[in-house]
């Protein structure tokens, strides 16, 4: 039996330790606990990738800490509208879903799309009406209401401002002592197979139907078992003119480079060059992964079979 390997983030962005009560360190850390542990038990049972991928975004979207599932910003309308998609590196089948309100899990409906549908990306009511059909979880608006997020969008609903919910600009000196974002995670079975999945609220205060990279695949969530597995986080519009999680397998592909040095040329050249901040997550068949981010810091941690375990905030 190979190693099998699993890494998560919750967003990357603007994220200093002096912004950072001990409290909401010692949360953040906890909840990325929380979510590897659920992903890696999967693996640990031999499961498979898709579904270690899924249980800890679920986890993850459940936290009210991260912009995504339960914890989603208000879009310019005062609602939340969520994205997610997940792809399974064997065959390269994936599910996407955009637009959708009042769905628990995303990544579960991403997941359904992807193994029971014809289709691999569906939007809006569409993807809302998929959603009854499998019986995925719905819950009210009050579900996702919570007075930050709240109080975040008030501050900028009658401008046409909008917000990333892990930098600062402006109006963000409102959360100089929280930080969201996107989550996804990677992984690698027991069998050398691999997955991505990427969930997220999106922009505080988006308007005109805004969608960004993380239900599209290649540019904020790829997996293919010939190079990586991808999950990024970060400024969307940037990752998907760099088309940036296929750019990773691209130049392992072609240019036969190993993981961390095609995602290094992506994160910290290719990106850079559109001013793109962010980070991303990888991983490869061998199990072997990698954590990368320009920002000033990035949710993240990893578990592999071979005792390894790390969980990270900040730059080291």
């Amino acid at each position: 039996m190979q190693q099998f390997s699993i890494a998560i983030h919750g967003g990357a962005g603007t994220i200093l330790k002096e912004d950072m009560t001990p409290e909401l360190e010692a949360a953040y850390l906890k909840a990325l606990d929380d979510a590897l542990t659920a992903g890696y038990a999967v693996l640990e049972q031999d499961g498979c990738a898709t579904n270690a991928v899924k249980a800890a975004i679920v986890v993850l979207e459940d936290n009210l800490l991260f912009n995504a599932g339960r914890g989603s910003v208000f879009t310019k309308k005062g609602v939340q509208e969520m994205d997610a998609a997940i792809m399974d590196g064997k065959n390269r089948d994936a599910g996407a879903v955009a637009a959708v309100r009042n769905v628990r899990n995303p990544i579960e409906l991403a997941a359904e799309v992807m193994h029971n549908s014809n289709h691999v990306f569906l939007s809006g009511k569409g993807a809302n009406d998929f959603a009854l059909k499998q019986g995925v979880k719905l819950e009210p608006d009050e579900f996702f209401f919570s007075q930050f997020r709240y109080d975040q969008w008030k501050a900028m609903r009658d401008s046409d401002n909008y917000s990333l919910d892990h930098t600062h600009q402006g109006l963000e000196e409102l959360m100089k002592d929280k930080k969201f974002g996107t989550v996804g995670a990677v992984a690698c079975d027991s069998k050398g197979n691999i997955a991505a999945g990427t969930s997220t609220g999106g922009m505080t205060n988006k308007k005109y139907g805004r969608i960004g990279d993380s239900p599209i695949l290649g540019a904020g969530t790829y997996a293919n078992n010939a190079t990586c597995a991808i999950s990024c986080t970060g400024h969307g519009e940037p990752f998907i003119k760099a088309v940036a999680a296929y750019d990773v397998a691209a130049h392992m592909e072609y240019k036969n480079m190993n993981l961390h040095d095609a995602m290094n040329e992506v994160v910290h050249k290719k990106l850079i060059e559109l001013e793109g901040e962010g980070g991303m997550i990888g991983i490869d068949t061998s199990g072997n992964i990698s954590m990368m981010f320009n920002s000033a810091g990035m949710y993240r941690a990893m578990q592999n079979s071979n005792g390894e375990k790390k969980i990270g905030i900040y730059k080291d």
